[in-house]
C-alpha cells in the first residue's frame, strides 16, 4: 500500500472518529481502537492517533482561525463533516511540520468530495487558502520538507527575475 493512499485511508478514519466523538463526547479511547484495530503499520498508527489527539486538544484555537475566515457565518451553521476537515487540515499546517501545505489542504478536499456536498471542496479550499495565506505572510508557517521548500525557491527565483528587470 502507497504511503499517499495508506495517509489517506488514516485521514477517513480519523474523520470518522472525530465525527463519533463530536457526537456523544465520550469514549474516544474506544472509537481509536476500533477505528484503527485492522491497521499494522506502526506509522500510521501513530500517525492516526497524534492527528486525533492533537484536533481534540487543539480544538478552541483551531476553531478561532477558521471563525476568523468565515465572517458572516455562525460555527453552528458550517456542516460537521466540513467543519472537522478543516480542524484536521489546520491541525497538520500547524502542528504536523513535516506535511506539506498543499497536501494538507488538497487531502480535505479530497475526502470531503467523498463524505460531505457538493460545494464543500470549494467553501474548504477557500478557508484553508486563505489561512496558509495568512500563515505565509505572517511568518508563523513552520514546515521543513520540499513542500514548502520548492514554494519558497521558485517565489525566490521569481522575485530575482522581476528584481533584474
Amino acid at each position: 500500500m502507497s504511503q499517499v493512499y495508506k495517509r489517506r485511508m488514516i485521514r477517513e478514519r480519523v474523520l470518522r472518529i472525530l465525527y463519533a466523538y463530536e457526537m456523544n463526547r465520550e469514549g474516544l479511547q474506544a472509537l481509536v481502537d476500533g477505528n484503527l484495530a485492522d491497521i499494522l503499520d506502526k506509522e500510521a498508527k501513530d500517525f492516526a492517533n497524534d492527528l486525533v489527539n492533537k484536533v481534540i486538544i487543539h480544538q478552541k484555537e483551531l476553531d478561532d482561525i477558521m471563525q476568523n475566515r468565515i465572517s458572516n457565518w455562525e460555527m453552528d451553521r458550517i456542516a460537521l463533516i466540513d467543519k472537522l476537515l478543516i480542524r484536521i487540515a489546520l491541525c497538520e499546517l500547524i502542528y504536523f511540520v513535516d506535511i506539506p501545505p498543499k497536501v494538507s489542504i488538497n487531502e480535505s478536499i479530497e475526502i470531503a468530495k467523498l463524505y460531505s456536498t457538493a460545494a464543500s471542496g470549494k467553501f474548504i479550499n477557500g478557508i484553508l487558502d486563505a489561512v496558509l495565506n495568512d500563515m505565509k505572510e505572517k511568518g508563523t508557517i513552520n514546515k521543513s520538507g520540499r513542500g514548502l521548500m520548492d514554494e519558497t525557491l521558485t517565489k525566490s527565483k521569481k522575485n530575482k527575475k522581476n528584481d533584474e528587470k
